[in-house]
């Protein structure tokens, strides 16, 4: 689903990939959440993390905030489709789901930059 480079288009997915990109953005909700919490409790620390920790961080995040696009686009193109009501349910948790991923990933490239700007 994702392009390999910059320049190339996505590979839209069909409607049976609903249950892996669900997953998909589960993982990616959880995990981001997770970190975001750690990064709080970093933050009241006198050297929360080592500029190697910060950097890793900041890219990772930069790209996941990269190709959100990609997911929000493939679960709008979805939901053109002729949808049965559990689909339609799926499809309405994802944008929810979403929403919340890209306010984390922002909120954490920000805490991030913060922090960075303390350990200097």
């Amino acid at each position: 689903m994702m392009p390999n480079n910059h320049n190339q288009a996505p590979s839209w997915q069909p409607l049976s990939k609903l249950p892996l990109l669900a997953q998909m953005i589960d993982e990616g909700l959880t995990y981001a959440l997770e970190q975001y919490q750690k990064l709080q409790k970093a933050q009241n620390l006198t050297h929360p993390l080592d500029d190697q920790t910060v950097e890793r961080i900041l890219k990772v995040f930069a790209e996941q905030q990269e190709i959100m696009w990609v997911y929000t686009e493939q679960v709008s193109k979805w939901k053109t489709e002729n949808l049965d009501a559990t689909q339609k349910q799926e499809i309405d948790k994802l944008e929810t789901q979403l929403s919340q991923m890209e306010n984390a990933i922002a909120d954490i490239l920000s805490l991030t930059n913060q922090l960075k700007q303390k350990s200097t």
